[in-house]
């Protein structure tokens, strides 16, 4: 994660906000035409607003080789960011719902992307993170707000360590919901869960190594992600000391080759956090809508 990552995503929710218009629709703001050349029958309805912006992110962080190249050795798991951002609507419980029905067959996903990339098309990239796409959305969100406010911290630091003391606003929720997330969750086998936790902690440590000799702002520290006995060690992390308690963090060089294997694509997963947190937000609307109308039928 870096500023430049972060700054594209808040441009994004500039023109598109991830909260619905008087509870019922999202709009693009300013227009749609940033997303318009991804939209399906004019984007008329909240879902094709969604995948048009997903779309846009795609291409965005993977739609030119220079593009690509710099997200491939940067940011791999970007892609997990991307998935994060999508959630439930009209009965889509599950990502692999929304992949099911709006990628695997989608011309947008499926084209060829040319250059010498490493994948064909944005599916291939998706694809590598299929185990992400069973977690259930309401999970997924959740990650999403946690995604966002650490976000919020490395746009405030802007790489500079005199904006430190600006990222004080936002740590303390980042460590709060990071907590809940750790206390809350199904850590076995390798999981996906595990997987994104280690990623936002590596992120947050990171960006408090960068901060560590700055003045006036101590950053909280993460507790270690809990473990079970049946829970195989992610590539990455260490024997001894989870990452998040060290005090000396490795280059992000270090850390990405590190886990490319294992989180391959990050600029996934700031688009499928977003995009899954309007899901939810819509699907919980229309949820409300149908019982007001049973309870008015019983009367």
């Amino acid at each position: 994660m870096d500023k430049k990552l972060c700054q594209q995503f808040k441009s994004v929710l500039t023109y598109f906000p991830d909260e619905l218009e008087n509870g019922e629709n999202y709009n693009f703001v300013y227009g749609d035409q940033n997303f318009k050349k991804y939209c399906t029958n004019s984007c008329d309805s909240n879902l094709e607003k969604i995948n048009a912006v997903c779309l846009y992110l795609f291409n965005l962080f993977f739609g030119n080789i220079n593009s690509f190249k710099d997200n491939a050795k940067n940011n791999l798991d970007v892609v997990y960011y991307i998935l994060i951002c999508l959630k439930k609507e009209n009965g889509i419980n599950k990502l692999n719902d929304f992949y099911t029905k709006h990628i695997e067959t989608n011309t947008h996903y499926i084209s060829k992307l040319g250059d010498a990339r490493g994948y064909n098309c944005y599916k291939e990239i998706i694809d590598q993170k299929k185990d992400l796409l069973n977690m259930d959305n309401s999970i997924i969100s959740n990650f999403y707000k946690a995604f966002k406010s650490l976000c919020e911290m490395y746009s405030a630091f802007g790489g500079n360590t005199s904006n430190c003391k600006k990222c004080s606003k936002n740590f303390n929720q980042f460590v709060e919901k990071y907590k809940e997330l750790n206390e809350n969750y199904n850590n076995t086998d390798n999981s996906p869960y595990r997987k994104i936790l280690f990623t936002l902690s590596t992120d947050y440590n990171n960006l408090k190594n960068e901060c560590k000799d700055a003045q006036d702002v101590v950053f909280p520290s993460l507790p270690e992600i809990k473990t079970s006995q049946n829970t195989t060690k992610i590539p990455g992390e260490t024997s001894d000391k989870n990452v998040q308690n060290s005090d000396v963090i490795p280059s992000s060089s270090s850390i990405v080759s590190k886990l490319i294997p294992v989180l391959s694509i990050f600029p996934a997963i700031p688009i499928f956090l977003g995009i899954a947190y309007k899901y939810s937000l819509f699907g919980f609307r229309k949820r409300s809508q149908k019982q007001h109308i049973r309870e008015k039928l019983k009367k």
